[in-house]
């Protein structure tokens, strides 16, 4: 199975700082991939030499088997639709922000949407469940409200590869859920391959089929795999700094992350600690 994305020996640095190094890893179709690490190591760099807004020092990049040096903006968005952290709603109705996903299939001279158009955006309206906002102002609804609506208008491109970056970022716990389910039903439905950024530990542990993990001390992989092989506590601790104890969750047998209150421990005197072990 050839992969969908591939990213070879990618280096980035702002002025001098490195901040992304040798980084290598494949997505394949119908997978569902987090990337995560602390803040600052580069996350949102390493989707953005992905999307073509940046470009790498060195390596390579290839979205279905093409180079992404060689794509058009235009043609790239024909593979590779993207749902940013921070999106500047505009004056428009949800109805035409969603209808702006057909733009990268707009023929020379078009200047409004086909039927077929109006029918793709209102399909993904449907399947995310904004058609009520339709006639609402995208700049006034709310902060979960929008990002279902830019999941709509990303859909509507009909991408191969949905790239979010912290989609669930500020939101309550219900539009967490009902964001990550919703993207793990089209995944299955539409055979989606999704590229997630993620901040919360236990949200990409337990949608993700595989994680991406950044180490912002030298801005490598530290390690790449299924949630139960990536997620230990020594790699916690080495890549945050923090001392966690991870259980399966009792439900889907998925990795769960607990913080440790150290100084809470520490003041309890029924837990031992080993003098040499490091806090």
């Amino acid at each position: 199975m050839k992969p969908v994305l591939e990213v070879s020996h990618i280096h980035f640095r702002y002025k001098k700082k490195v901040i992304l190094k040798d980084i290598s890893f494949c997505i394949y179709p119908g997978e569902f991939v987090a990337v995560i690490g602390p803040n600052g190591c580069g996350k949102t760099t390493l989707i953005k030499t992905i999307l073509n807004s940046i470009q790498p020092e060195t390596g390579m990049i290839r979205i279905k088997g093409h180079e992404l040096s060689h794509l058009s903006n235009r043609a790239l968005a024909r593979y590779v639709a993207v749902v940013m952290q921070t999106i500047n709603p505009a004056a428009m109705t949800v109805r035409q922000y969603v209808q702006l996903g057909r733009l990268p299939f707009f023929e020379k001279y078009q200047f409004f949407e086909t039927r077929k158009d109006e029918e793709i955006a209102e399909k993904y309206m449907r399947l995310t469940g904004v058609v009520p906002l339709a006639d609402a102002r995208i700049n006034e609804i709310s902060g979960g409200e929008l990002q279902l609506a830019s999941i709509a208008r990303a859909l509507t491109q009909e991408p191969t590869l949905l790239v979010l970056d912290e989609p669930t970022s500020h939101l309550d716990i219900t539009h967490q859920a009902r964001i990550l389910e919703l993207i793990n039903t089209l995944k299955r439905d539409l055979s989606l391959t999704v590229l997630m950024v993620l901040h919360d530990l236990n949200l990409a542990a337990e949608y993700s089929d595989r994680l991406v993990l950044l180490n912002k001390q030298n801005g490598r992989v530290f390690s790449t795999g299924r949630p139960e092989t990536v997620l230990t506590e020594n790699a916690i601790q080495t890549v945050y700094h923090t001392r966690v104890k991870i259980q399966p969750n009792p439900v889907s047998k998925k990795p769960w992350i607990f913080l440790v209150n150290q100084q809470a421990n520490e003041n309890d005197p029924r837990i031992k600690r080993n003098e040499d072990e490091p806090l």
